[in-house]
């Protein structure tokens, strides 16, 4: 297999197929095109139609979209497991999973993903205190709930560890503030090794995203 991803500091979207393959050590070859540069463009161009990261290809089969290519992933190469084991977990995983992929635009638009920076500081205004107030009480109500079958979300690693572990990220960028139990959940996964790894090579990169570098 083989991922385009754009930058590792900055691509949320990115992130969540490739910490699905890497915690399950799935070999894959990662191609990363850097983002908001002349040439990106006509490089996604090379891979999909779609214009966008994340695209994954497997032989001659090309997947774009980041929740699409984590159910492929789980459906082909891990007999499902990218999914909670019992039917309720799984039915609310998927539901957590699709409010995130549709949802939580202020959160994306005031809070960009940007793994290097710490201690930012961003104006709130009413809609962004809601949408960090819900991402609260998704992380502590299931974490309650299935915390006797794991540390992750739904007690097991799934694909919704993978859709929320940018906004930890963006939670940590920013010093917002959650639960106790959110919190306990969001440090977890930051110190999760796929996604110090992650962080680690974001650090490295060259490019500055001048729209992604928010806060004082």
């Amino acid at each position: 297999m083989e991922l385009v991803i754009g930058n590792k500091n900055y691509s949320s979207w990115s992130l969540r197929p490739w910490l699905l393959l890497s915690v399950h050590e799935l070999p894959f070859k990662e191609v990363r095109i850097p983002l908001n540069q002349d040439d990106t463009y006509t490089a996604l161009a090379q891979h999909t139609d779609a214009g966008k990261v994340p695209v994954l290809k497997d032989k001659d089969l090309v997947i774009w979209d980041s929740l699409a290519i984590c159910e492929y992933i789980s459906e082909q190469y891990l007999d499902g497991r990218g999914w909670p084991s019992s039917v309720r977990a799984r039915a609310e995983a998927r539901s957590c999973c699709a409010e995130m992929h549709s949802g939580f635009t202020e959160i994306r638009g005031q809070l960009p993903m940007n793994c290097r920076a710490i201690g930012r500081k961003v104006p709130f205004n009413a809609t962004l205190e809601r949408e960090i107030a819900r991402i609260d009480r998704i992380w502590s109500q299931y974490r309650e709930t299935y915390s006797s079958a794991g540390p992750w979300l739904f007690g097991e690693f799934s694909i919704a560890d993978c859709m929320f572990a940018p906004v930890a990220s963006r939670f940590k960028t920013y010093g917002i503030k959650v639960s106790a139990v959110s919190s306990e959940y969001m440090q977890f996964v930051l110190d999760h090794e796929q996604m110090r790894e992650w962080v680690s090579h974001a650090h490295g990169e060259p490019e500055t995203i001048g729209v992604s570098e928010v806060g004082i």
